[in-house]
């Protein structure tokens, strides 16, 4: 007798109940109903399809981008018990062969293929010959062009609603503007789909932004003052800097490993498989790095450079803190980055709308960097989604202090007029506030801009506020990066108004990094105290689980989750009718580790 979504959900899974939206998104599946899923990293995608899979006649087929995904997922299904297999180019002929055989006797509930693999014809006639129970397409924002993970295979997955019009199909993804989800609609032919969103909030994570100064020293002194021996991520937009910052790390005591399209396969699988597995490990990246990653006790996420989007940023910062315990979302950045990123948009060679698409995401995500306003409010209002200050990001822990900006503001725009309309000269941000401050340098006196009326009218503000001025005179549109000039400055339409005197300017002074209780490091897993003797009890937990872990080559989070450890080290079970109350301790766990489990906590 099959099992319904729950007794799925309670047996294999170990979960008492479904979260949010899952019930309703795994009941019109099992229906046979189309759905678009947007639910955080995190917050249990997975379950929406492999519990259908299971529960429907025949084999859930899931579309996956990456090898190591798909390994991931494939490992933890077995550890459960339940029957998934993959095909990818990391298997021989035998291997694949004998997949394929499985999958044709009915003998998987779940196959995970790449879309590359899946649109070739031979495996489009394999799947033919088998039962489907559903298709998901995971990450199914790789789908869209104004997305930030795009990837073209993803557009011949439409074939799959003419060639297969009855079986469900579910796509899946943690961020998508409205805009986004309506080109996932239509380019996977699912505009008939029923929409779930779930809230995009990830309460456990801490958001911070800081100006740049010296920024692999301000990210240095991040870890090694709140996250010493913490595994996490660091993003950088460029392989030279990734390597750099990698190098840097590892040089001050923090074990860091490189992660790049510009190394060899083997080495890039290599220090994700160590990452994956290894306790404490700082990856250094570009975004080719962690989509879909689902190592759960990553306890920050740091950017060295200002990211693309806030759909890119929320996807990346989601990273952090799976499991539900606290983690940090770390982010430096400067005006170069984004004269850096406009120059990118421009040299990009796209039309002229997509263009305009990622001009406007930049500056999203730059009006979230200058916000004087609770953060996380600021984010979650790029998705739709209203709540109250969070208390849980830097401008709450500690409120930038506002001031009229207005006469600053209109000196700046009175000097970027002048060099253009007197001198018909353009020049980028260092020189105009040289001439603000009334600095007396080579090139002041070489284009003899000393005798201009706005030299020196700004000698009362220092070069770091002059430059807070002008990121937000970016963020809010009233100064715009001219390319054609090389990263020069030029007037907006909107900036006549300040200039007039007709619009009051409120901007944000620079403020030190937020205050934390002492002894006790921020977004740190530290935070959980367990007492004494749980706490005891946990470490052997621990220790128990890399090995076993090691032994079956996965790991360590695919046996169990630290929560599920902790849980386990306060309740300390006396029988393995403890144990099945305990969350993420499914039927198959208990019997295989039942009692071993029952010996580490009767020390």
């Amino acid at each position: 007798m099959s099992l319904t979504p729950l007794e799925t959900l309670q047996q294999i899974f170990g979960y008492e109940s479904f979260r949010g939206v899952q019930a309703d998104i795994i009941g019109h599946v099992v229906e046979g109903g189309d759905a678009l899923v947007l639910m955080p990293t995190g917050g249990g995608k997975s379950l929406c399809y492999q519990i259908p899979a299971i529960v429907r006649e025949g084999v859930g087929i899931v579309i996956s981008p990456l090898i190591a995904l798909m390994q991931d997922q494939v490992d933890a299904l077995l550890e459960l018990g339940v029957r998934a297999a993959f095909l990818n180019s990391t298997q021989d002929r035998a291997e694949a062969h004998r997949v394929e055989q499985a999958y044709l006797s009915g003998q998987l509930d779940l196959l995970y293929v790449a879309p590359e693999r899946l649109l070739t014809p031979r495996c489009m006639d394999l799947i033919s010959q088998g039962r489907v129970a559903l298709f998901a397409i995971d990450e199914a924002h790789c789908v869209s062009q104004w997305g930030h993970d795009f990837r073209p295979e993803y557009l011949g997955l439409s074939v799959l609603a003419e060639r297969w019009p009855n079986v469900p199909r579910i796509a899946l993804t943690a961020t998508a503007t409205e805009t986004t989800r309506a080109e996932i609609a239509s380019r996977l032919a699912l505009e008939s789909a029923r929409h779930f969103v779930a809230g995009f909030d990830r309460p456990n994570i801490c958001y911070r932004i800081i100006e740049k100064n010296e920024v692999r020293r301000q990210l240095l002194a991040f870890l090694q003052a709140e996250h010493a021996g913490d595994c996490g991520i660091v993003y950088a937009l460029s392989r030279s800097r990734v390597e750099e910052t990698a190098a840097f790390l590892s040089k001050n005591g923090i074990e860091a490993l490189p992660y790049h399209a510009g190394l060899d396969a083997a080495t890039r699988a290599r220090h994700q498989a160590r990452f994956l597995r290894e306790d404490g490990l700082v990856m250094v990246a570009t975004i080719a790095f962690g989509m879909g990653v689902n190592k759960p006790d990553v306890r920050f996420v740091a950017h060295i450079d200002l990211p693309k989007s806030v759909e890119g940023y929320y996807q990346e910062t989601g990273r952090a803190g799976r499991d539900g315990l606290p983690a940090t979302a770390w982010l430096a950045y400067g005006l170069q980055d984004v004269v850096r990123q406009r120059r990118m948009i421009d040299d990009s060679g796209g039309e002229p709308a997509y263009q305009r698409r990622l001009v406007a995401q930049l500056d999203a995500m730059l009006a979230l960097c200058e916000t004087i306003s609770c953060r996380r409010k600021n984010l979650l209002a790029y998705f739709g989604q209203t709540i109250e200050p969070c208390g849980n990001c830097d401008t709450c822990l500690q409120p930038p202090v506002s001031w009229d900006g207005t006469v600053a503001a209109q000196k700046m725009l009175s000097a970027i007029y002048r060099l253009w309309r007197e001198r018909g000269q353009r020049f980028g941000a260092g020189h105009i506030i040289d001439v603000l401050r009334g600095q007396s340098t080579e090139r002041v006196r070489q284009y003899d801009h000393q005798s201009l009326s706005v030299f020196g009218v700004g000698a009362d503000l220092s070069v770091a506020a002059w430059r807070g001025v002008l990121r937000q005179l970016l963020a809010l549109s009233l100064v715009t990066v001219d390319l054609e000039g090389y990263g020069t400055l030029a007037l907006t339409a909107d900036s006549r108004e300040v200039l007039k005197g007709e619009r009051t300017l409120m901007f944000k002074r620079s403020a030190e990094a937020p205050r934390r209780p002492a002894g006790r490091r921020a977004g740190s897993a530290a935070a959980i105290v367990l007492p004494p003797d749980a706490q005891a009890r946990f470490e052997v937990l621990r220790a128990w689980r890399s090995g076993v872990a090691q032994n079956h080559g996965v790991p360590a989070y695919v046996i169990f989750h630290d929560a599920t450890l902790r849980e386990i080290a306060l309740a300390q079970p006396q029988s393995l009718e403890d144990l099945s109350g305990i969350s993420g301790v499914g039927a198959r766990k208990r019997e295989a580790y039942g009692e071993e489990i029952l010996s580490c906590v009767s020390v």
